[in-house]
C-alpha cells in the first residue's frame, strides 16, 4: 500500500445493482477507502465488465456464483493487488461464489460470504459443513500470510451482546451454541474481532430484518466481521460500524491499519 494507512470497508450489499441505484458509487467516492469488500453481489460473470466501469478509480475483482442473482463476493482496491485468487478450493462453495482473496505488500485479505442456515435444516447442514471447512482452510492461509485480514458476512452472532434480546434467539440459526463456539475457536486460533477491540457496548449491530421496523427499533444482529491476524493486530488504528449508511439490510464495517 502506498499511503500511510489502509482503510478497509466490508459491506453485504444484498445486490450490487440495487445499491448502485441507492448511491453506492457516490458513497464509495465520499468514503474514500483503500479497499472495499462486498458480499452478496448477486450478479453473474456476464455483468462483471459492465460493473467494473462503475468504479473507475478502483481495481475491481469479482467471484460470482454460477446461479444467477445469488451470492457472490468482490474486492475493489485503489492499489492493484499482487495476486487475486477466487474461491477456497472446494467445488461446491466456489460454485456459490463464497470467497475471494487478494494480496498486497504488507496486507492480505480474504473476503467471504458464509452461508445462512435460516432457510431450513438442509441449508443449516451446508452452513455447518462450510464452517468446518473454513476453519481448516483458514489456518494455513494465516500461517503463510500473518498480515491477513478475514472479512465478510459470517451469519453468526458471537456473543449475547451481538444480538437483540438474546434470550429469544437461543435456538435460532446464527445464534446456535455450536455456531458461537466455532467463532470462539476461530478467534482463539489467532484472529482478533477488530470491532470489539474498540467498542464493548451493547446495541451495536450490522444487520436488521426488513420486517416489523427492525432498523428503526434497532432490533439487530452483528453478523459482519473484520478479523485481523496477529501481525495486523498491533497496527490497528480504528474499527467501527456504519448503521447510518442505508443501502442494504446490512451496514458497512470499517477498519484502519497503519502501514509498515
Amino acid at each position: 500500500m502506498t499511503s500511510a494507512a489502509t482503510k478497509v470497508v466490508s459491506f453485504n450489499l444484498n445486490g450490487i445493482r440495487a445499491t448502485l441505484g441507492k448511491g453506492l458509487a457516490e458513497w464509495i467516492r465520499a468514503e474514500n477507502a483503500d479497499i472495499y469488500c462486498f458480499q452478496e453481489t448477486k450478479i453473474d460473470d456476464s455483468l462483471v465488465e459492465k460493473l467494473r466501469a462503475e468504479f473507475p478509480d478502483y481495481h475491481a475483482h469479482f467471484h460470482c456464483a454460477t446461479r444467477k442473482g445469488y451470492s457472490g463476493v468482490a474486492i475493489l482496491s485503489k492499489d492493484k493487488p499482487l495476486e487475486v485468487r477466487s474461491g477456497c478450493g472446494h467445488a461446491d462453495y466456489d460454485a456459490e461464489g463464497r470467497c475471494i482473496r487478494a494480496d498486497w505488500d504488507g496486507i492480505s485479505l480474504i473476503n467471504s460470504y458464509y452461508p445462512s442456515g435460516s432457510a431450513g435444516s438442509e441449508r443449516q447442514v451446508i452452513k455447518e459443513a462450510f464452517l468446518d471447512y473454513m476453519y481448516d482452510w483458514l489456518g494455513p492461509q494465516l500461517e503463510s500470510r500473518p498480515e491477513l485480514l478475514h472479512v465478510g458476512d459470517f451469519n453468526i452472532c458471537h456473543q449475547e451482546i451481538d444480538i437483540h434480546h438474546p434470550e429469544r434467539h437461543k435456538g435460532v440459526s446464527g445464534f446456535l451454541p455450536h455456531e458461537r463456539e466455532w467463532m470462539t475457536k476461530l478467534i482463539a486460533a489467532g484472529w482478533a474481532d477488530t470491532f470489539r477491540q474498540y467498542d464493548s457496548t451493547p446495541d451495536k449491530y450490522s444487520w436488521w430484518s426488513y420486517r416489523s421496523g427492525a432498523k428503526s427499533k434497532n432490533l439487530g444482529w452483528r453478523i459482519d466481521y473484520q478479523l485481523a491476524g496477529k501481525a495486523l493486530q498491533g497496527r490497528l488504528i480504528s474499527a467501527s460500524l456504519r448503521p447510518e449508511v442505508v443501502m442494504s439490510d446490512h451496514c458497512p464495517t470499517v477498519v484502519e491499519f497503519n502501514n509498515q
